[in-house]
């Protein structure tokens, strides 16, 4: 196999060869997952990635000797597939997506294509805010209980790589709306709804009701022996599902009210009925992940380990001893009495409210980036209460700027997490804590949110 080099494609000969013709658009972690299956399957592969493909998968490819191209799309190597599967990452509004639907050539993602080939319980975890931790909690409680289960989606390693590799009898998916929008006929055994609150509004023309219409294919294809989890609090999940009635028996939570079946809190303790006379409590003072938005995760993994006929005593030591993620209200360091807490996954407004909320010190809060068509209104009255100082990481943060001059007396620019880092930590004081919650996609000045947080925690070792 010839090496790839940039703007170069690898053994062209070979991509045009056969007939049920596969393409990836997209050459990370999915794409090429979804490239190892299809051809185990036997299709003619073909992967195709407008930017650069990192050495990582560059090797992979070249390992499996599947014919692919960097940094440029072929229309005649791409246009002639009998199927395309695209990234995520890609809107439809792509001029290579465009000519695809035109000449009906059907695009679709990973997830549904690796769907095809498992018969693996399905449990598919969506939400604007509360995936991923979700996510870990439910494959956690679950590995916990001695069941063989496999994590992918959004998070961990590819979904089609596993089903081209392992033999899981379920997995917990995590599923954005990106990739609800190209899954067609994948159906969820057990659906997870957390919550619909506006994100990625420039992907649906900034329409909160065209992002909701996306979050609620995770209900399509469900028949009424497949199971719903949705939150009871929620009133766009709860508007959503009015106009889409669900087939499949479904469970809510709630903090508010006391409900009859699911999850509800009352004098600190969580309840969870899913069968009669067969219920789980939990104190939350016991529960490994704190804060309200928590207390609604932990809900909605324990609703689905009652529906699986999980012991509760698995349960209950699975919640208790449970870590979060890497840059989701992750303690970093405690320097002359100030905490440093990274929260670099907060990507949207609303998951930067959750942290704001769960703060019960004075905060100066690093905030900004690419700005998604935010509303920041939503954060102003936890602004007021609770934030001394902002701190802007962004190359534009006029809007934040616009947003919050009313309510805090300092906000200050920066172009760097070093830079960040060093002028909240002048900001504050003994007591206080300094959060990095975005509210903004990262890609101005870092390659992701990863990176964000990365060099925000290098940044605060170095003070």
């Amino acid at each position: 196999m010839s090496t790839n080099q940039n703007n170069t494609i690898s053994n062209p000969q070979s991509a045009m060869a056969g007939q049920a013709r596969v393409v990836i658009l997209g050459a990370g972690e999915s794409g090429v997952g979804a490239a190892k299956l299809a051809q185990l399957k036997g299709f003619d592969v073909f992967v195709s990635d407008f930017g650069v493909i990192t050495d990582k998968y560059k090797s992979a490819l070249e390992k499996l000797n599947i014919p692919f191209e960097s940094e440029k799309h072929t229309e005649e190597l791409i246009l002639n597939a009998t199927e395309v599967i695209k990234s995520p990452g890609i809107p439809a509004t792509a001029p290579i997506i465009k000519k695809l639907v035109a000449k009906n050539i059907s695009v679709i993602s990973e997830i549904e294509f690796a769907g095809r080939y498992t018969d693996a319980k399905m449990i598919c975890i969506t939400g604007s805010n509360g995936k991923s931790t979700t996510s870990l909690l439910t494959y956690h409680i679950l590995k916990n209980a001695g069941l063989n289960v496999g994590l992918a989606g959004n998070i961990g390693h590819s979904f089609a790589a596993q089903v081209a590799t392992e033999n899981f009898d379920y997995y917990v998916l995590e599923i954005s709306s990106f990739m609800l929008d190209d899954m067609f006929h994948f159906k969820a055994d057990i659906a997870v709804l957390l919550n619909i609150t506006p994100d990625h509004l420039d992907r649906y023309d900034y329409k909160l009701e065209n992002y909701a219409a996306s979050k609620m294919r995770i209900i399509q294809n469900q028949t009424a022996n497949d199971v719903l989890i949705y939150c009871e609090d929620d009133e766009e999940s709860k508007k959503a599902l009015a106009n889409n009635q669900p087939l499949a028996k479904t469970y809510s939570f709630s903090i508010r009210n006391t409900l009859k079946k699911g999850a509800y809190l009352h004098e600190q303790i969580i309840h969870i009925l899913t069968e009669p006379n067969n219920q789980f409590t939990m104190s939350i003072s016991d529960l490994a992940l704190q804060g309200k938005h928590n207390i609604y995760n932990s809900m909605a993994s324990g609703i689905v380990a009652k529906v699986l006929e999980l012991r509760n005593a698995t349960i209950r030591e699975s919640m208790g001893n449970f870590k979060n993620i890497e840059h989701r209200l992750e303690h970093v360091a405690k320097i002359s009495g100030i905490d440093f807490i990274n929260d670099s996954k907060a990507t949207n407004v609303n998951s930067t409210w959750y942290a704001l909320e769960s703060m019960t010190t004075d905060v100066v809060l690093i905030m900004g980036g690419v700005d998604k068509g935010n509303d920041y209104n939503m954060l102003k009255d936890l602004v007021k209460s609770k934030v001394k100082a902002i701190v802007c990481l962004g190359k534009d943060n006029k809007r934040i700027h616009d947003a919050f001059e009313d309510d805090v007396e300092v906000i200050v620019n920066t172009f760097s997490a070093d830079e960040a880092a060093q002028i909240a930590f002048h900001l504050a004081k003994r007591g206080d804590a300094v959060l990095l919650s975005p509210a903004c996609a990262s890609f101005d000045l870092f390659k992701n949110y990863e990176d964000r947080g990365n060099q925000f925690k290098a940044a605060v070792k170095e003070l």
